[in-house]
C-alpha cells in the first residue's frame, strides 16, 4: 500500500530531500522566495546610504587665513581689475592681522593663496569677497605671536545638526550648515576638528538623535572610529518668519556626551537668499564660542569615554565606594538582627511557648508611635548635575528623621541618580523634614522624587 503522507509533514529528514516532481517544484518556490527577500531587504539597507550624501572637507593646513575681505577695484581690462582687486586684498588682510607696516610686493610675497567667496567680474570692473592665506612659515616672524595659540583641544568629534522646516538632520541630505563646516579651514583654529564626510554609513551613525544619547559605551565606540577624544554638537535652527520673508536662525554649541550647553546666539537673514551668509557668520562665531569654552576649560576630557586610559573618574569612583559601604553596613545590619533572633530562640529551648497578649484596642493601636513602624525600603530619585550634588543629596536624606540608612545605587551625573533608604518611620514624615530643608518632594507609593 503506497504512503500518501506529504514529505513536510514526515518528522524523516530523507523525506525532506527532492524526490519527486513536486517535492522540487517545492524547493526552488522556496529558494525564489528567500531570493527575492534577500534582493528587496539589500535595496532597502542601500537607500539608508546611497544618493547624492557627503561632502568631503578641505584640508586643513597651518597658514594664516584672513577671510571676509571686500574688495571693489577697477582696470582698463577686467584682468588688470582682477589683479588690482587681488592687491588691494592683500593690503587689507595684512591688516586686518595686525601686521606692521610693508610695502605691496613684501605682502604679495607672504601670500600663499586666495580663496574666492563670491565674485562679479566686468569688463573693467572686480567686485569680490575673498580670503587670503599667509603662509605661516614667512608670516609668523612679523605678526606678534605668529598666530599662534596658548592651547589647543584634543581632537573633537563635530556633529553639525541642522534643524529646518521642523526636521533635524545631519548627513541624511546635502545641507548648507554642513557644507560652511565643510568648507571651514580649521588650520588657524584652537579646535582640533574631527570632520566625517557624511557619505556612507555615515548617515546612520551620525544622526540628530545622537547628541540625546545617554550611552558612554555606544559613544566610546563612535569616537574610536573616527579617532576623536570627545564630541562637539553645532546646532542650528531655522525659522522661517513667512513665505519670502527674514529667516531667524538659532545656533547652540554643545559638548560631551552629557550634551552640556556651551552657549547659544541668534542671527537673522533678510530672505532666503541671505541664509549662506548668515551660516557663514554663524561657523564663524560657534567656532568662537568653542575657543572660549577651550581657554576658560570647560573642554575638559572626559575619562569614562578614554580607551587608552580605563580608570574612572576620581569623584565618581569616590561616590560609588560609599554607596557601596552603606550598602554592606546595611546587610551587616539586617544580619546581626537575624543572629539575635535566632540566639533568643535556642535560648528558649527551641520552640517559644506561646504568651497570651491582650490584643491592643483601637484607639491604643491609632496612637502607636510611628518609629515603632517597621522599617521599609525606598527608593529615592535626585537630579545629579555633578558630584556636589549627590553628596548634597545623601547628606539631606541621611539626615531626615526616621532614615536608618541610605546609599547610592545609580549614580548618572548630568541625569538622573537613584538611592536606596531604609525608613523606620512615616514616609510623609520624612519628605515633610526635607521640605523644611528646601527640597522640592513628591511622593509616589514607596518612591521620593527630589530636586532643588
Amino acid at each position: 500500500m503506497t504512503s500518501t503522507t506529504h514529505p513536510l509533514r514526515s518528522r524523516n529528514f530523507r523525506a525532506f530531500l527532492p524526490q519527486s516532481g513536486r517535492s522540487r517544484a517545492l524547493w526552488a518556490g522556496v529558494a525564489a522566495c528567500a531570493l527575492a527577500l534577500a534582493a528587496f531587504g539589500g535595496a532597502r539597507l542601500a537607500a539608508q546610504i546611497e544618493g547624492e550624501r557627503g561632502i568631503a572637507p578641505v584640508v586643513a593646513s597651518g597658514d594664516i587665513e584672513i577671510g571676509g575681505i571686500e574688495v571693489n577695484a577697477t582696470g582698463r581690462t577686467a584682468q588688470e581689475a582682477r589683479a588690482n582687486g587681488y592687491r588691494e586684498a592683500y593690503k587689507l588682510a595684512w591688516d586686518k592681522a595686525h601686521g606692521p607696516a610693508l610695502d605691496a610686493a613684501t605682502i604679495e610675497a607672504l601670500v600663499s593663496a586666495v580663496v574666492v567667496e563670491q565674485e562679479q567680474i566686468g569688463p573693467h570692473r572686480y567686485k569680490a569677497r575673498l580670503t587670503v592665506v599667509f603662509d605661516r612659515g614667512k608670516a609668523a616672524q612679523f605678526i606678534s605671536g605668529g598666530g599662534s595659540f596658548v592651547s589647543r583641544s584634543a581632537p573633537m568629534l563635530l556633529i553639525p545638526v541642522l534643524y529646518s522646516g521642523g526636521v533635524g538632520q545631519v548627513y541624511e541630505v546635502r545641507g548648507d550648515w554642513q557644507k560652511v563646516w565643510a568648507e571651514f579651514r580649521t588650520g588657524a583654529s584652537a579646535i582640533d576638528y574631527v570632520r566625517p564626510t557624511g557619505s556612507g554609513s555615515d548617515s546612520l551613525l551620525l544622526t540628530a538623535g545622537q547628541p540625546g544619547r545617554r550611552s558612554r559605551v555606544w559613544l566610546r565606540g563612535l569616537l574610536d572610529q573616527f579617532g576623536a577624544s570627545d564630541v562637539l554638537v553645532a546646532a542650528a535652527r531655522l525659522e522661517r518668519q513667512w513665505p519670502g520673508g527674514p529667516v531667524k536662525g538659532t545656533f547652540t554649541g554643545r559638548f560631551g556626551a552629557d550634551n552640556v550647553l556651551l552657549g547659544s546666539f541668534t542671527l537673522t537673514a533678510p530672505d532666503e537668499a541671505g541664509v549662506p551668509a548668515m551660516l557663514g557668520q554663524a561657523l564663524a562665531k560657534m567656532d568662537q564660542l568653542f575657543t572660549d569654552a577651550l581657554n576658560r576649560g570647560a573642554l575638559r576630557a572626559d575619562p569614562t569615554l578614554s580607551l587608552a586610559q580605563p580608570d574612572m573618574d576620581p569623584g565618581l569612583a569616590r561616590l560609588i565606594a560609599l554607596g557601596r559601604a552603606a550598602e554592606a553596613a546595611d546587610v551587616a545590619a539586617i544580619s546581626a538582627q537575624a543572629l539575635d533572633t535566632a540566639e533568643d530562640t535556642s535560648v528558649s529551648g527551641g520552640t517559644p511557648s506561646p504568651v497570651a497578649t491582650p490584643s491592643p484596642e483601637p484607639k491604643a493601636a491609632a496612637k502607636a508611635s510611628p518609629s515603632a513602624a517597621a522599617p521599609q525600603a525606598v527608593t529615592v530619585q535626585f537630579a545629579s548635575p555633578d558630584a556636589r550634588a549627590v553628596d548634597q543629596a545623601l547628606a539631606a536624606v541621611r539626615a531626615a528623621p526616621g532614615v536608618d540608612s541610605a546609599g547610592t545605587t545609580s549614580i548618572a551625573i548630568g541625569g538622573t541618580s537613584v538611592m536606596r533608604a531604609t525608613v523606620s518611620g512615616s514616609l510623609e514624615a520624612v519628605a515633610a523634614a526635607l521640605r523644611s530643608r528646601g527640597w522640592q518632594v513628591s511622593v509616589s507609593g514607596t518612591t521620593l522624587r527630589i530636586k532643588r
